[in-house]
């Protein structure tokens, strides 16, 4: 049985300014993704039910660790001992049997909040500094660039996340 459940709404249509239409898209989408995992129990977090084989939990250690590469190592050149996580760039994202939906999504809302610091501080026009995940300024896109990339990578996992709820016990539209 499909259950609807209403969506927030999205970032005011009276927004001009496109710093602000990024940041408050960027901040639906984290939400978005948030409520599409709350309300699963632990074990359905941990469960694929999918042919690729990755599961909820997975997904979002994936994209906290696309604010960190993009956002903390990548424009602010902050260094960061792991920006791919403990795995490698092509490797499916294994969380460990010890660490609880609730401490990644801890982490998650942190990694969010430092993103926000980083973004706040700086102007679309800017350039990512050099020295963390661009070694030359040739390399080095700006942030309007870095901020849409990540908006797309939410968008579209946020809709992976639409269709695996559905799968997993019926809710559609949260």
């Amino acid at each position: 049985m499909v259950k609807e459940v209403e969506s927030p709404p999205e970032p005011p249509g009276s927004l001009t300014d496109p710093g602000e239409l990024l940041d408050g898209y960027l901040d639906f989408y984290r939400d978005a993704v948030l409520r599409k995992l709350d309300g699963l129990t632990e074990e359905q977090v941990r469960t694929s039910v999918l042919p690729s084989g990755w599961t909820p939990l997975e997904l979002l250690v994936h994209l906290r660790y696309v604010e960190i590469r993009w956002l903390r190592w990548g424009f602010a050149a902050e260094q960061v001992s792991e920006p791919w996580g403990d795995q490698g760039p092509d490797e499916r994202w294994h969380v460990p049997e010890n660490l609880t939906y609730a401490e990644v999504r801890a982490e998650f809302l942190a990694t969010a909040e430092r993103s926000r610091e980083i973004v706040a501080g700086a102007r679309l026009g800017d350039m990512a500094a050099v020295g963390g995940r661009f070694p030359t300024a040739d390399e080095a896109p700006s942030l309007a660039w870095i901020l849409f990339h990540v908006l797309q990578e939410y968008a579209r996992h946020t809709g992976h996340l639409d269709v695996v709820r559905e799968l997993m016990d019926g809710i559609i539209g949260e």
